[in-house]
Parts: structure tokens; sequence; C-alpha cells
């Protein structure tokens, strides 16, 4: 049975690898609007030395390490799923003898590794030569980050199939999924770390998923989270995972009884 959704993975990397060419031009506007975000940083720390605790080569490297992350854990899955959910296509796909949303998964997943491997390591390199990043030389942060990344996938790809599976709810969620995306990014702290916001609405992002996504393992990369924070960082992100598990079961039912009965 796990074979079978390995090949979704396969299947779906493959798609992936047949426009390729498009994400090597992605490599260039990523490396674009990662020098954007370099200069302005740069001029808002003027000739301070730090800024919430930041260096201006830590916010570099925090920048640069943040939208290549993104790179990996982001996809469409929330437009696939309302797309076929719109067209009628769900209802084939859900009497197949697998489980729907785990191979939504999967094919996140396959998309997700070829995009790290085609994108985010190759821009990761093109991007440290030409802005100045501090990268670590402990092989264990390394290794923690690249885990933390997996997690940063399975969450936002858990609020994916949240925001996809709305379409059975209302007539059209475009707006629901517009707006998802903009607060993933916004208060995972791609745009702005969270740092940077004030004292309030950082006590309420850290009852949300969204820290979880980007902040937390753009911090562990920069050395900002070190020692047993590190585990912390982690564990809040496990916890995401799993706490997540239990509106998309909730959801995932009442969608199948509201399919049953629009199919009856």
């Amino acid at each position: 049975m796990m074979s079978m959704y390995l090949d979704f993975v396969r299947i779906r990397f493959l798609m992936m690898l047949a426009y390729r060419v498009n994400y090597y031009s992605g490599i260039v506007i990523y490396a674009i609007n990662i020098g954007a975000y370099y200069f302005l940083w740069k001029a808002i720390f003027g000739e301070a030395e730090t800024l919430q605790g930041f260096t201006v080569i830590q916010m570099s490297t925090y920048v640069a390490v943040s939208w290549m992350a993104r790179a990996f854990y982001f996809n469409n899955l929330d437009r696939e799923i309302s797309n076929e959910i719109v067209d009628g296509s769900v209802a084939i796909q859900i009497i197949r003898p697998y489980s729907y949303l785990l191979v939504k998964m999967m094919q996140g997943f396959g998309e997700g590794l070829f995009r790290l491997l085609l994108f985010m390591i190759p821009g990761m390199i093109v991007v440290s030569f030409i802005f100045p990043l501090e990268l670590p030389t402990d092989p264990v942060q390394w290794i923690v980050f690249f885990v933390m990344i997996w997690f940063s996938f399975l969450i936002n790809t858990q609020l994916n199939l949240l925001t996809g599976l709305g379409a059975f709810f209302f007539e059209n969620n475009q707006g629901i999924m517009s707006m998802k995306r903009i607060m993933v990014d916004l208060l995972s702290g791609v745009v702005v770390p969270i740092a940077f916001f004030p004292g309030w609405a950082i006590s309420i992002m850290n009852w949300l998923p969204f820290q979880a996504i980007t902040y937390l393992p753009g911090s562990v990369f920069t050395g900002r989270i070190q020692g047993a924070d590190v585990w912390n960082a982690l564990l809040v992100q496990v916890a995401w995972t799993v706490v997540l598990i239990v509106p998309i079961m909730l959801v995932w039912r009442a969608a199948r009884r509201r399919l049953f009965v629009q199919g009856g």
C-alpha cells in the first residue's frame, strides 16, 4: 500500500521535471526578490549594528533562507483540491481504494522534493555568492534545519488541505485561499520577522501555527535560537502537526457527507 503512495510522489516529481526551465528562471526571480529585501533591510538598519537582536548579516541570511525554504514548503494543493471539488472529479477519487487526503499530501511532497533539489539548494548556492550570508558551520544545525522545514511543509500543507476542502461548503473559496496565502506569508515571518511585531501581536502569534512554518526554522538556521530552545521550537512544530489533524478529519467527514447529499 505504501508503495502506491510513493508512486504519487514519483509521478508528481516527474511532472514537475517536465517544466524545470520555469524553476530555473524562478531562481533568478527569487534572487531578485531576496536582493530587494536585502537592500531594504540594509537601509532600515542604517548605522545601527543590531535591530531586535538581528545583525545585518543575520537578517540577510534569514531573508535568503526563509524565501528559499518557502520554495520547498509552498504548494497549490488548496487550489487543486478546490478545482477538483468544483468540477466534480473528486467524487471519482473518493471511491478509489486510497486515502484522498494522503494522496494529496504525497503529491505535494513530490512537488516539494523537486523544488528542494532543483530550486532551493541551487538557489541558496547562487544567492550565497551574491549577498553576504552567514551559513552554519555545525552539521547538526543543518540537520535540525532540514527536519524543521519538513515540518514546515507538513503544517503548510495541512492548512492548504483545510482551505481547499472549504470548496465543499462555499460555491467559490478563491477569496479564502487568497486570504490564507497572505496570512501565511505575513504571519509566518517571511515578509517581516515576527520579532519586529509589537508585543501584543507576538503574544497572539505564539498561539497560531504560522510561526512554525518560517520563523522558527529561520531563527534556528541563523543561530537566534540555540541550545535547548532549538528542541522547544521543534516541539512546537510537532505539536501543531498533530493538532491540525483534528480539524482536517472533522472537515473531511463533514465534506464527505455533504458530497453524498449533493450526489443523492
